[in-house]
C-alpha cells in the first residue's frame, strides 16, 4: 500500500488545475450522462485499454510511439459507442476557447486533443435512444470547474451499475511523502461485483487511508441474505465497463504514464471481481501536469541513472493502484438508487454506521 495521506478534498481536484464537469438530463427517462476532465495546458497523458469490448476514441494517439504527448480533455460518457459523439461537443467547446493542437501560425487554428471512452448504459432509462450526443460534451465542458468533485449518480455515472447494485462516479487522492499528489476519478459500471458475497463488505475498503472508511462494517445476516438473492446476471448478458482517470502533479513522461495506467487496472482488480472480461471495456487514462519535479534518485556508482529514475517512480505507480481502488469504493458508497438499481447504502443499510459519512450525491439533475 502506498504511503501518504488523503488530499484535502480526497478527489481528483486535489491535483492543482484539474477541472471536472458533469452533464445529464433531468428525469428518470435519461439515466445516462457525460463527465469531462480538463487538465492544465501542456498536461501529458497515457492510457491502458483492457477488457473485451472497449469503446474508445483517440486512445491510439496516446501510445508512447505516437506523436502527440499532451491532451486538452478526457471525455467519459454513457451511451456505448453512440456516446463517443459527446467528445465532438468537448472539442467544439475547447476550439471556441482557442485551446488545442496548433495548426500553422493563424490564431485559433487548433485541433483539441480529446481522448474518450464510453460505458454501456443503453436502456437504463426509458429507452434505447436516450443517449449522450455532442451537446452533452459541450455542456459538461461548460460546467467544468476546479471545485470539489460531485460524486455518485451524476455525469457518466448516472445510469451505471455495479453488478446488481447501482454504480456511479467516485474519486480519491493521496499526497505522498515529499508532497507529490496522485488522484483518480472512476466511472463504475462493472459486471463483476465490488462486494464480497461471503461477507457483504466492499473488496476495496481495506485500502482506505486512515479512517476513510471507518463508517463501514459487516452488514447484518438479513441484509447479506437479501443482497445475495438479487438477480444477477440478468437473462441478457450484461454489458459493462469501468473507466478511470489517474492524475498526478508529477513531471512524468508519456511512456511512464502508460506504466502508471497499467497500475490503475491493478487497482480495479483489487476492488472488483471479476474484472476485464469479454463484456467489459475497461480503460485507464493517466495525466501528469508536470508541476512537481520527480528528481532522479542519487546514484551510488552502481545503480544506473535509468534505474534510479524508476526507483523514484515506484511510489507513484503504487499510489495509482490504491487511489483507483479507493475511488471504486467511493463510487459504490456515493451512488444513489435509480431506476431498478438499488444502491449499496439502500440494499445493505446495516453496513454503513452513518449515511451522513458517505455523503451520497443527489439523484440526477442537470449541471
Amino acid at each position: 500500500m502506498s504511503a501518504g495521506r488523503a488530499g484535502t478534498r480526497n478527489d481528483i481536484t486535489d491535483v492543482a488545475g484539474i477541472a471536472v464537469g458533469h452533464f445529464q438530463r433531468r428525469g428518470r427517462d435519461w439515466l445516462t450522462g457525460t463527465t469531462v476532465v480538463i487538465p492544465p495546458v501542456g498536461t501529458t497523458a497515457g492510457v491502458d485499454v483492457r477488457g473485451g469490448g472497449p469503446g474508445t476514441r483517440e486512445t491510439d494517439l496516446l501510445s508512447p510511439v505516437n506523436m502527440v504527448s499532451t491532451v486538452d480533455a478526457i471525455c467519459l460518457s454513457g451511451g456505448s459507442a453512440f456516446g463517443l459523439d459527446a467528445a465532438s461537443g468537448v472539442m467544439a467547446a475547447l476550439e471556441q476557447r482557442g485551446r488545442g493542437f496548433q495548426i500553422g501560425a493563424q490564431p485559433g487554428s487548433v485541433v483539441p486533443i480529446v481522448p474518450a471512452a464510453v460505458v454501456f448504459d443503453l436502456g437504463a432509462g426509458a429507452g434505447f435512444r436516450n443517449r449522450p450526443d455532442a451537446s452533452f460534451g459541450a455542456r459538461a465542458t461548460s460546467a467544468a470547474s476546479t471545485r470539489p468533485l460531485r460524486q455518485g449518480t451524476i455525469g457518466a455515472g448516472t445510469g451505471t451499475h455495479a453488478a446488481a447494485l447501482k454504480g456511479g462516479i467516485g474519486s480519491a487522492s493521496v499526497r505522498l511523502e515529499g508532497g507529490l499528489t496522485v488522484a483518480a476519478l472512476v466511472v463504475l459500471n462493472c459486471g463483476g461485483s465490488p462486494v464480497d458475497p461471503a461477507t457483504g463488505e466492499l473488496w476495496g475498503a481495506s485500502r482506505g487511508v486512515a479512517s476513510e472508511f471507518a463508517m463501514l462494517r459487516r452488514p447484518s445476516p438479513a441484509d447479506l441474505r437479501a443482497f445475495c438473492e438479487l438477480p444477477w446476471p440478468p437473462t441478457q448478458e450484461p454489458a459493462n465497463t469501468t473507466l478511470a482517470v489517474v492524475a498526478t502533479d508529477g513531471d512524468l513522461t508519456k511512456s511512464e504514464l502508460t506504466r502508471v495506467a497499467g497500475a490503475g487496472h491493478d487497482g480495479m482488480a483489487r476492488a472488483i471481481d471479476p474484472i476485464h472480461t469479454y463484456t467489459d471495456g475497461d480503460v485507464v487514462f493517466t495525466l501528469a501536469t508536470g508541476a512537481f519535479p520527480v528528481p532522479d534518485a542519487p546514484s551510488d556508482g552502481f545503480i544506473r541513472p535509468a534505474v534510479a529514475r524508476f526507483t523514484q517512480l515506484a511510489p507513484i505507480i503504487a499510489a495509482a493502484a490504491d487511489v483507483v481502488t479507493r475511488a471504486v469504493v467511493h463510487a459504490t458508497l456515493r451512488a444513489t438508487s435509480a431506476g431498478s438499481m438499488r444502491s449499496y447504502a439502500d440494499q445493505l443499510p446495516s453496513a454503513i454506521r452513518s449515511t451522513q459519512a458517505a455523503k451520497p450525491s443527489r439523484s440526477p439533475t442537470a449541471r
